[in-house]
């Protein structure tokens, strides 16, 4: 794959004060055969001077194009770049006649056949610059217009889109035109779709799948219609503006990268989120959560969209805040923070960290690529983070009417950081604009820390702030349960500034047990607590009976294990002493996670791994034995899961699969029995005889990944070479597809299989860089992400890892998660020599 120009901030400034541009008309053909669809597209557009600009495109073969009625060369195309020369002032209209390549990578039109049953099905993911992918564009968000679309397709196929579609005959589909939206939002999604489609408040609403996931669709179908309904009626409670959009429809398709994306009035969600097996309470909230955040994309991101990327906070950090949020007021779902505080927010304090972090909304995104690169933990996680801390300090009212405010000055138009926070100081007396020099203009995590000086009868607590931001914080204050020496007892909860204009003040009474410092979540830093607090934390961390309470001192000790300051072992033992006692599943699930692949499989030696998985597996024995009266369904799925992936001996888990249960439940479902197998491959103990058979078990595409990941886990010469080969062969034909090449990777590297893969390690940085070069972004990050070799925490590992960055030119996708995954290792190595 050539590498083509990315767009800079500079050319999209300049072509947005050259052109308006009024309306597409896109016929997408998708009955030409399995590589190509045809597109053709009219752009109808006006110049404001004399000048010359280009529009985007990306084609197997550039037909034709003309220009108000005149053939240009269309072997001017460059790159991606077709140039229009001495462009009138006025109006104009541009015809492009094209055929366009289908995706395998999930980039532009992925094109997916069903194992199951051999059906196709195709669909767009235009973001952040693939609409020239699909047809030509100019392609940047504020050069917002109509999409008209009509789209011909199989005869047994149903057609999706931005909006209302209506079959015409002959397999032509044609969507009702959109409002004014940017050119990433457009979305197609095509097969022969099982739909469940129903009526909210004059709307129409559905949800669709593949027809393999028929029945697991319709077992959810009430809850998630129930859920996006109730965030619907709550969004229409906060915001003055309506739904902009004629219809909502939600399709959970396949090999999707992302978990999903707002397209207007037709969100794609991965289609994991169709459960075929048995899952959590804690991950059906997660999956409602992405209904949540998806939905109020409709308005931060769809009605108002950002100008340029440097303000994808503005989408991101919204929808993140408002799904948990909304969630947390208008389902079953009431205790979202605390997730949101064990799994999210880490992923932002981690990024945060390394040397690749920049601000919720930086001033230097020059071009598309570093853009893209800024979908992270911190436009995410941190800046949602930043938005509860705002709340908390302006006040709900007053965020809420600068909101409107917001939607009010700019609906279907774009926005800048700029144009918001005036929106909001509008709406209050309140400094937001030096909040917002604080908070979304810096990078890095501030620390508080607390100490306490006790006397007779009174007790005082100064909290010592690194770092500049100001915060307003919960402090929670607790005693000795003295009827039940296990719990503890919330004295009180007071509010305070950090940092304080005057000395703080006494607090009258004995020497709390504990004090934690942010303990409703509020704020966005790291804690530390003075030394009684945490040996009460180490001793009895279960008695604290706030869940929220608890995710914040879960973290704290997280980042103590990560800076140096508290021994992984420490970490393990305070695990296996309190998560038995543990109510919370997203608490269990963040801490055991935590505890099996970072502290066990990186921040011990080697030589501690097998120490670690014992502890690890007797944790999970002490669990799985709580839940034997079957009250507590999730606990028990969480520990049987971590119990199969901590397993060093195949006895019992082997023993689960042949029998297809665990000892007084549950049964072995898919995920878990392809679960049970990649372990028995990690530890030797089944060949490919196996794989085969379970694969003939369950042909679906997720069998063909569990077949995938345990090939490629077996500790075999042969294995390895033949799962490294498809993984970064040069042969396009044979390129894994995107969840394909995952579920490889994550099956390569095994901790335990450190002598058998010791020479991909030096291979992995010349094969990463070749194979992310030829096939793009996408599959770059899962290089990146997933084959990179996290397990071999040493300095040669280090030293490769820095030369290819200096050396080998990987393209800024690859580049970004290298510079991540090395800084991790280097923090890895760190830890294990403290």
């Amino acid at each position: 794959m050539a590498r083509m120009s990315v767009l800079t901030r500079d050319e999209a400034q300049n072509r947005a004060q050259l052109l308006d541009v009024h309306r597409y008309t896109v016929e997408l053909d998708l009955t030409t055969g399995d590589e190509t669809f045809d597109s053709r597209t009219l752009i109808r557009f006006s110049a404001r001077t004399d000048a010359d600009t280009f529009v985007e495109i990306k084609p197997a073969e550039l037909r034709s194009v003309t220009l108000d009625g005149q053939p240009l060369d269309a072997a001017t195309l460059d790159g991606n770049r077709l140039p229009l020369k001495n462009l009138a002032a006025g109006e104009h209209e541009l015809r492009v006649d094209a055929s366009m390549r289908y995706s395998r990578t999930g980039e532009g039109m992925h094109r997916f056949t069903d194992p199951t049953d051999g059906e196709t099905y195709v669909y767009t993911q235009l973001f952040l610059d693939d609409v020239q992918r699909v047809f030509a564009a100019f392609d940047q968000p504020d050069l917002k217009a109509v999409f008209e679309l009509g789209v011909t397709a199989p005869q047994h196929w149903t057609v999706l889109a931005n909006g209302v579609t209506e079959h015409t005959g002959g397999g032509v589909w044609r969507a009702a035109p959109t409002p004014l939206i940017s050119t990433y939002l457009v979305a197609v999604a095509a097969g022969p779709w099982h739909s469940v489609r129903t009526e909210h408040r004059g709307l129409p609403f559905g949800i669709h799948c593949r027809r393999s996931l028929a029945p697991y669709l319709d077992a959810d179908a009430d809850e998630l219609l129930d859920i996006t309904r109730a965030c619907f009626d709550r969004y229409h409670e906060k915001f003055e503006e309506p739904y902009p959009f004629d219809s909502y429809d939600q399709a959970f398709v396949p090999e999707f990268n992302a978990g999903a994306m707002e397209n207007p009035g037709l969100v794609t969600f991965r289609d994991e989120f169709v459960y075929r097996s048995a899952v959590t309470d804690t991950e059906r909230q997660t999956r409602a959560m992405v209904v949540a955040h998806e939905m109020a994309h409709m308005w931060f991101g769809d009605l108002v969209t950002l100008t340029w990327w440097d303000d994808i906070w503005l989408n991101e950090s919204f929808a993140e805040y408002m799904g948990y949020q909304t969630l947390t007021e208008a389902t079953r779902f009431t205790d979202t923070w605390t997730d949101f505080g064990v799994t999210r927010k880490p992923w932002g304090y981690d990024a945060d960290q390394r040397p690749s972090t920049h601000p919720v909304a930086p001033e230097n995104v020059q071009d598309t690529a570093s853009a893209l690169l800024n979908f992270d933990g911190i436009s995410y996680a941190k800046g949602a983070s930043a938005l509860r801390q705002l709340v908390a300090w302006l006040g709900e009212k007053d965020f809420l009417a600068g909101i409107n405010t917001h939607f009010r000055r700019h609906r279907f138009g774009n926005a800048r950081l700029a144009d918001f926070i005036d929106s909001l100081a509008s709406a209050t007396e309140r400094d937001v604009h030096a909040w917002a020099d604080a908070w979304l203009r810096t990078t890095g995590v501030d620390t508080l820390t607390a100490s306490v000086d006790s006397r007779p009868g009174q007790w005082t607590l100064a909290l010592d702030r690194t770092g500049e931001r100001p915060h307003r914080v919960t402090v929670g204050v607790y005693d000795r349960d003295l009827h039940d020496g296990r719990s503890l007892l919330l004295r009180e909860r007071y509010e305070t500034d950090v940092p304080q204009d005057t000395a703080p003040e006494p607090h009258t009474g004995t020497r709390p047990a504990l004090v934690v410092p942010n303990d409703l979540d509020l704020t966005y830093a790291k804690i530390r607590l003075d030394d009684t607090s945490l040996e009460t934390v180490l001793r009895g961390l279960s008695g604290i009976p706030d869940t929220l309470t608890r995710a914040v001192v879960w973290n704290t000790l997280r980042d103590m294990v990560r800076d140096g300051e508290l021994a992984p072992a420490d970490h393990l033992a305070t695990a296996a002493a309190h998560l038995p006692e543990e109510t919370d599943l997203a608490l269990v699930q963040g801490v055991l996670a935590f505890a099996s692949v970072h502290i066990a499989g990186r921040y011990l030696t080697p030589d501690q791994r097998p120490a670690a998985l014992a502890t690890l597996t007797e944790l999970c024995r002490d669990l799985i034995r709580r839940t034997e009266d079957g009250d507590h369904p999730g606990l028990r799925l969480i520990a049987v899961r971590h119990r199969i992936d901590t397993a060093a001996h195949p006895d019992a888990i082997a023993a689960w699969l042949a029998e297809g249960i665990v000892p007084g439940g549950p049964e072995l479902d898919p995920e878990l029995r392809w679960r049970v197998l990649a372990r028995l491959a990690v530890l030797g103990a089944t060949d490919e005889a196996a794989i085969a058979a379970e694969l003939a078990r369950d042909p679906s595409a997720t069998g063909q990944e569990g077949a995938a990941r345990c090939r490629a886990a077996l500790p075999d010469e042969d294995a390895k070479a033949r799962a490294w080969d498809a993984m970064f062969g040069s042969d396009d034909r044979a390129d894994l597809s995107n969840y394909l090449f995952t579920a490889t990777a994550q099956g390569f590297w095994q901790p335990e299989q450190a002598d058998l893969v010791r020479p991909y390690v030096s291979r992995y940085f010349k094969d990463a860089v070749a194979v992310a070069a030829r096939r793009g972004p996408a599959i770059a990050e899962a290089a990146g992400r997933w084959a990179f070799p996290a397990h071999a925490v040493d300095a040669e590992t280090l030293k490769l890892g820095e030369k290819c960055l200096r050396k080998a030119d990987p393209i800024p996708a690859l580049r970004r998660k290298l510079v991540d995954q090395l800084d991790d290792l280097g923090r890895a190595l760190r830890v294990q020599q403290a």
